[in-house]
């Protein structure tokens, strides 16, 4: 029997191979459904092998997500384009900001159409100096040639159009990269008993899941912590992610350890699945001033129907509404943080459960993955044709 042409054959890069299971997998089996041929292009991690079991073709394209040498950049640029020119790709999905800028400008090179996609502008652009005007100028040459853009929250959006970064009328908002309701739902089985982990039916649990940066407001959490335990030892700061050993913009391991002496934090390690760990928290806060797009950790959140503690930030806003489904703070501000922490634990149970409701109302109503990957999927077919697999 004859293998029917693909519907289209995509080169889909992002920044890290963790990314793309966590974050982007909806989008990929939406697309390998569609009967799409998907390449995945990102650095090797502990990741890269189940890009494969997911059905893709994986190649490892290196790069330093953080790095700002000019010359490793260009490195990234010419991998691009051997590998766009040794093959014929119908489009280029880019995720993250070296892929969307060095992949756009290969794929600009090779003539192959970029969709892009904004999700956070980075700490890059808070500053102001000859990196940042750089960055933006290359985001203006690499945007020019894209098809698509898609920005997760709407102030990014803006910002790129008032510094004329992008064609307003190629660019979209989607809400996130949305949410799968089905896993992520109310009533997950909770994790068995564990060391790092105990089940404690009197603790009020206060759960941050979120790559361990500074800058996701985790130092602000543990210093709030302190003063409401000061009241309520019951209260407990639970932190789940990743580290990067030896990197100023992470939390050390040896941080983590002395918090956990002190008895400030509880340090969760890593989870492939992190709905258990949502399941027995009785708060999710991310008192992130990182510059987000919408992020993930709060849509998981909302969908588990759990009340939210997070900053009033770009992003953030979009999925809590304050006093609905939780509470907006300031962000770098461990005072207010306690405050509205301690605003959680006094309310009663039927309080908390209605907030946890309007959380999963609002994951419902504008956070469907459903969304984004259904967008996709129509400015793919609108791209490349809806016949192409069928000559």
């Amino acid at each position: 029997m004859t293998k029917s042409a693909p519907a289209g054959r995509i080169l889909f890069s992002v920044n890290a191979a963790w990314n793309v299971i966590n974050f982007r997998s909806g989008l990929i089996e939406r697309l390998l459904a569609d009967g799409y041929e998907i390449t995945v292009a990102t650095p090797r991690d502990a990741w890269s092998q189940r890009i494969e079991d997911m059905g893709c073709r994986y190649v490892e394209l290196p790069m330093q997500a953080q790095g700002r040498s000019p010359a490793a950049d260009l490195g990234i640029l010419a991998r691009y384009v051997r590998l766009m020119r040794a093959e014929r790709f119908d489009a280029f999905l880019g995720f993250t900001a070296k892929p969307n800028i060095y992949g756009s400008l290969a794929a600009a090179l090779c003539g192959v159409p970029a969709i892009n996609n904004i999700a956070g502008l980075g700490l890059v652009f808070n500053e102001r100096g000859a990196t940042s005007r750089i960055i933006r100028l290359l985001y203006r040459l690499a945007l020019s040639r894209s098809a698509h853009v898609f920005f997760q929250n709407s102030e990014d959006l803006a910002l790129f159009g008032r510094e004329r970064l992008v064609e307003l009328a190629k660019t979209e908002l989607l809400p996130g990269s949305g949410v799968d309701l089905d896993r992520f739902r109310p009533g997950m089985p909770a994790l068995p008993a564990q060391p790092n982990n105990p089940p404690h039916p009197d603790r009020f649990v206060f759960l941050l899941v979120a790559r361990l940066l500074w800058e996701k407001g985790v130092a602000e959490l543990v210093a709030a912590g302190r003063t409401v335990r000061a009241r309520y030892p019951s209260a407990e700061i639970r932190l789940l992610g990743f580290v990067e050993e030896n990197r100023e913009a992470f939390v050390q391991l040896a941080d983590l350890e002395e918090w956990q002496r002190e008895g400030a934090a509880t340090y969760l390690g890593t989870a492939s699945d992190v709905r258990p760990h949502l399941e027995r928290a009785d708060c999710v806060v991310l008192p992130t001033y990182y510059p987000e797009g919408t992020p993930r950790a709060l849509l998981e959140a909302a969908a588990m129907g759990k009340p939210i503690i997070t900053c009033d930030m770009p992003g953030c806003r979009d999925v809590v509404v304050d006093r609905e489904n939780g509470f907006l703070v300031p962000p770098r501000n461990a005072g207010t943080l306690a405050e509205r922490m301690t605003e959680v634990m006094r309310l009663s149970p039927e309080e908390r459960a209605a907030m946890g409701r309007r959380s999963r109302e609002i994951a419902e109503t504008r956070f469907d993955e459903r969304i984004v990957t259904g967008r996709y999927a129509q400015v793919l077919r609108h791209l490349i044709g809806p016949n192409r697999g069928s000559s």
